[in-house]
């Protein structure tokens, strides 16, 4: 028996290994190459490193253009998200009423459908009414999916938390308004960041839904398919793929710790 475990440790822990390689060393490759001195091709190994690029992207306005887009998307979609993610888990968790199920499942419908169910749905329905497409065609679609995730965070959090606070704030006094802002809200503050978090990372790099209601407006990651289809110099989308990686990881890893964290804190 002790052998036989220890091997099925060993499996475990090899395809664990081999896993991770298989997801990150696409990642490390995209990072190497950008510091190669070949523009036109991915030549192995590397025919020289340079930090040229770094430079050359640094100067070109196109690029400067769509991480600006990218931002200002990531950061309206998250505060419509925050808002509206934490108002309809309020209503549908603290409420008894018909069709509540039915909401939650909606509410959750857009992350689950496929990103090109959502980019047609949505280009039909901006088309259907006559919207000009816009840097606010593209916000509208990128808070649909990022209020599931401000949803889902702040639910669960609402769902290991006691109610008695709330009818202890009631019982002695305050009005729901301030039940919210001194109970409620500091209770779910980090579920709030995290969410927050997790949405501007998933708005700054999603290209599905955006390339249908961009119109023709160019996103970072909008820029980076294009460059790799009529390429003009290689390395230089590598270094935008190396910013963009920090721009998502390091809004998820934050969040990753924050709930941790509190997850520890409420055992």
């Amino acid at each position: 028996m002790p052998s036989k475990w220890n091997f099925g440790t060993i499996g475990l822990k090899v395809a664990t290994i081999l896993g991770f390689l298989f997801i990150h060393i696409p990642i490390f490759i995209i990072i190497m190459y950008a510091f190669s001195t070949d523009e036109k091709t991915f030549q192995f190994p590397l025919p020289g490193f340079t930090l040229k690029w770094f430079g050359v992207a640094w100067d070109r306005n196109d690029i400067w253009e769509a991480i600006i887009l990218s931002s200002q998307v990531a950061s309206i979609s998250t505060v419509m998200a925050i808002i509206l993610g934490t108002l309809a888990c309020l209503a549908v968790y603290r409420s008894k009423f018909f069709g509540r199920e039915v909401i939650s499942f909606l509410v959750i419908l857009p992350i689950a459908l496929p990103g090109i169910v959502t980019g047609i749905s949505l280009r039909s329905a901006m088309s259907l009414f006559g919207i000009p497409f816009s840097t606010w065609t593209i916000v509208i679609a990128h808070a649909t999916f990022c209020i599931v995730t401000v949803y889902n965070n702040v639910l669960a959090r609402l769902r290991r938390s006691s109610h008695s606070m709330v009818e202890a704030s009631m019982d002695l006094g305050a009005n729901p308004w301030q039940t919210f802002r001194f109970v409620i809200l500091p209770n779910i503050a980090t579920a709030l960041l995290a969410g927050g978090m997790l949405s501007f990372a998933l708005s700054f790099d999603e290209v599905i839904v955006t390339t249908f209601t961009a119109g023709q407006q160019s996103t970072v990651p909008i820029w980076m398919l294009t460059e790799f289809i009529r390429p003009r110099q290689r390395p230089v989308t590598n270094v935008v793929a190396v910013f963009v990686i920090l721009v998502t990881t390091l809004p998820i890893l934050v969040a990753y710790y924050l709930t941790k964290e509190d997850e520890g804190g409420k055992k």
